[in-house]
Order: C-alpha cells, then structure tokens, then sequence
C-alpha cells in the first residue's frame, strides 16, 4: 500500500474513471446483477464506458466497488484491455456525481479462471477503508464459445 488510507465517503454515483498508466479515460455506467447472479456488464455497443455495479457501494464508500469493463469486441480493444499491465502503485481516479475525486492505488492484479470466480475478493467486505475492484475479462479466447477463460480481478484502497 502506497500512503495511508483515504477518507470513507457517504455514497455518490460514479460518473468517470482515469487510469493514467494504461491510458483510460472513461465514463461509467451502471449495472447491476441479472437473475442468476451474474454481474452484468456494459453495452457491447459502448466500449468505450464502464460499468458500476449499481448495488454494491460506490467508490469511496467503506467497502468494495466493483467497476467492469470490456477487454475487446469484434472491432477491436476495449476500455480494459490493458487492466493486466497495472502494477502496484499505480493509480485509479474515479470521479463522483457529488463533485469528489477518490484516488485509489493499485494492490495488485490476478487472474482466475471463470469457473471459480473470486466472489468474496470481489464482493466482499475489504478492509475498514474504500476499496475498489476492476473486473474484466482475460486469459484464452474460446472461438467456439466466444469468451475468455479468465476473469481479470483489479484490488486497489483508497488513499488520502
């Protein structure tokens, strides 16, 4: 962890996301679950957005936010297509719809098989300051099924 931790804030959509090491920049969109349980993602058609999920805490907010984003389309790259190169220390910036700014700083990055996905280091509580976890898809592309092996997991903290 690079500084101390930043200030827990009341809750407050996230309307943008900078990623200034792999060069995102961002709006975001919410999303929410589908019935299954499955976190839904971003319009195809908008490749360029992110996706907040909606019923989990916003960033800044004590706990986990979840943000989710394409790695590519038929046509090309996506808003997340380099998430695999962050390195820990770099930094996440989203901007909130009250005005504020939480600057997060990269813990560190995994990959893990779709199949047994990290629901508790995603979803779960963190530690007692704002977390903040980036999701996107990763690994081997399936031609027959159209989708990637693996998901890649972001984990970043708040700091002041």
């Amino acid at each position: 962890r690079s500084g101390s931790p930043g200030p827990v804030l009341p809750r407050s959509e996230p309307v943008r996301i900078d990623i200034p090491a792999i060069g995102v920049h961002a709006d975001l969109v919410s999303v929410a679950g589908d019935p299954n349980g499955t976190l839904e993602v971003p319009p195809l058609d908008r490749p360029t957005v992110a996706g907040w999920y909606r019923p989990g805490v916003s960033p800044g907010e004590a706990g986990n936010a979840v943000i989710v984003g394409h790695v590519d389309t038929r046509d090309g790259p996506a808003v997340f297509f380099n998430l695999g190169r962050l390195r820990p220390g770099d930094t996440v910036r989203v901007t909130r719809a009250d005005g504020r700014a939480v600057t997060f700083a990269v813990d560190g990055v995994g990959a893990y098989p779709k199949r047994s996905f990290p629901t508790a280091l995603v979803y779960g509580p963190g530690g007692p300051g704002a977390g903040l976890r980036l999701v996107t898809c990763g690994g081997r592309f399936d031609e027959r099924s159209r989708d990637y092996s693996d998901n890649i997991v972001v984990r970043a903290t708040a700091v002041a």
